[in-house]
């Protein structure tokens, strides 16, 4: 019986798993993608090796606070876990159907946390920590970002600005034995090391999402002690692997293509601002929301870099109005020069929907919201009114 369960919980982690390099990918590599970079078969290649790097050497921290702090271990059983996994998986599978990269954090939390609120046994010490955290982070992503939108940004964007391309960065030569890789005709310097730049951030993002999210697929089952830490990690690798070469493709889709036009100097920093912020707080245990990091990262950004139309001394005096937009990111073109702060003229900075299209982030916001709730609601009424798990 105990081999049934335990077959039966492995699957179910490894449909979560697979659900989570379907999230996962595109956001780490959907600006490489969109800008014909990389393709989505190198996407799913990278995803896969630098994932389970981050898992192994730091997910073990965020396995043991899933599996061993949120509710005790003696309620988290292997039958518990199997219907812990269930949720998480269910309601990723739903964020994934709509291509919407939802937060595999927040869904493994609140599934977690149903439990613990079914059973009367839920640790709000932890739960207190956890909270405050998802809130500090997108605040310390903001301000951090918003500094370097209006101090260092327009220096960044004058030195390895990155341009969009509309056919490939590279092609592949398949007419020899072994494939030959080579820049595209009309392939400048400047476009190869932006290249190399996006693909490298993209792969930090990918070690940041294994460190906080291999956690989401196996903690129920480590903490339950019918897998070991190791054999957790692999089985969670394994299955993001799968998810990236397969339904990743709809989320690389979203995140490259359909929500914003984000110029890849900005998504270089913010991809950096963010991986950072989640790679730092999964090392002490904190399973951390990526994808609104990421977002927050974003607005302050575009906050900072459209403050520059005014010094300090004007702000505070109120001599002048700042009009703040995210849509500031698009004001320079590449290697432009960029004005003193100042001197920059309001009109030059677009309005948020040249930057992000309004019905695709209206549909992410909304499902990535949704998501978690549909884990932490299942779990609740699962776990309170169905008897067979004896609580």
């Amino acid at each position: 019986m105990i081999e049934t369960l335990l077959l039966i919980g492995i699957l179910v982690a490894a449909f979560v798993g697979y659900n989570i390099g379907g999230a996962t990918t595109g956001v780490s590599f959907g600006p490489a993608v969109g800008a014909h970079v990389l393709s989505k078969l190198g996407a799913a290649a990278l995803m896969s090796v630098f994932f389970f790097l981050g898992g192994w050497i730091v997910g073990p921290a965020v396995v043991e606070t899933l599996g061993e702090d949120i509710v005790p271990a003696d309620i988290l059983t292997l039958e518990a876990g199997i219907g812990v996994l269930f949720f998480i998986g269910l309601a990723l599978f739903a964020g994934n159907l709509f291509g919407v990269p939802a937060s595999t954090s927040m869904t493994a939390v609140g599934s977690i946390a149903g439990l613990g609120l079914a059973t009367g046994t839920l640790d709000w010490a932890t739960m207190g920590e956890i909270v405050s955290w998802w809130i500090v982070a997108p605040i310390v992503a903001f301000w951090v970002s918003g500094v370097i939108g209006r101090y260092f940004y327009p220096q960044l964007n004058e030195w390895v600005a990155i341009s969009r391309r509309e056919t490939h960065l590279w092609v592949v030569d398949r007419s020899s034995t072994i494939p030959k890789v080579s820049a595209a005709e009309g392939t400048d310097k400047r476009e190869i090391t932006g290249s190399l730049i996006v693909v490298a951030i993209g792969c930090y993002m990918a070690f940041s999402s294994g460190a906080s999210n291999v956690a989401n697929a196996v903690a129920p089952l480590v903490g339950s002690g019918a897998l070991s830490m190791e054999w957790g990690v692999i089985l969670a690798g394994v299955a993001v692997t799968i998810g990236a070469f397969t339904i990743a493709r709809r989320t690389l889709e979203t995140m490259g293509n359909d929500i914003t036009n984000l110029p890849l100097t900005a998504a270089v920093v913010v991809m950096t601002v963010s991986a950072t912020i989640v790679t730092l707080l999964s090392a002490i245990g904190i399973p951390v929301q990526l994808v609104i990091v990421a977002t927050m990262s974003i607005i302050g950004l575009g906050w900072g870099r459209a403050t520059r139309t005014t010094t300090v001394t004007d702000a505070v005096r109120g001599g002048e109005e700042t009009s703040v937009s995210v849509g500031a990111l698009t004001a320079e073109e590449e290697g432009e020069p960029a004005p003193e702060i100042g001197e920059e003229e309001a009109a030059d900075i677009p309005k948020a929907s040249d930057l992000f299209d309004p019905s695709t982030t209206a549909r992410v916001i909304l499902v990535q919201n949704f998501v978690p709730v549909l884990a932490t609601l299942g779990a609740f009424l699962t776990f309170r009114f169905v008897p067979i798990f004896g609580f």
